[in-house]
């Protein structure tokens, strides 16, 4: 079986997750793999991951995220992208219930071409104001003639 991803150095930011074959919108591209942690372990590993900028970590319930950089694979080099060609959905194994079993899958949204880099938007929410000095920590390099120039996703305001 031919792989139809590949990752290598990428012009938005460190490594990137590239199409070698077509990828049809709808397809599965890969599963965001790694170690099943509770939020509490998280944040003892990490802190509250506003500071840095940069993290594999993907939640996947209320109880249980996906540490993408122990035991990791492919996936955790895929790149945000405010125009992305790719989405991430949460494949509960049991409806309703914040099981650890739950899978992340990175599917495609659009046809994706050999050689063109996977983006998805990475949705990420912090509790803490956006600060200029938060949103310069999680500057958007996407490119796109789309983007917000940030990952961060907007505060809703109170109603």
């Amino acid at each position: 079986m031919t792989r139809r991803i590949v990752a290598r150095r990428s012009p938005i930011h460190g490594n990137g997750v590239f199409a070698t074959a077509p990828i049809k919108a709808g397809d599965d591209v890969v599963e965001y793999k790694g170690d099943r942690i509770t939020h509490a372990q998280a944040d003892k590993r990490y802190g509250d991951g506003g500071e840095t900028g940069h993290t594999f970590l993907f939640t996947l319930n209320d109880s249980w995220i996906v540490d993408g950089n122990s035991h990791g694979n492919t996936a955790r080099w895929i790149n945000h992208g405010c125009d992305p060609n790719c989405q991430a959905v949460i494949i509960e194994d049991v409806p309703g219930k914040d099981s650890k079993s739950d899978k992340v899958m990175i599917e495609a949204i659009r046809d994706i071409a050999p050689g063109e880099e996977l983006t998805y938007d990475y949705g990420i929410t912090l509790d803490m104001p956006h600060t200029a000095r938060l949103k310069k920590i999680w500057a958007c390099r996407c490119g796109s003639p789309k983007c917000i120039g940030t990952m961060l996703k907007p505060k809703r305001k109170a109603a």
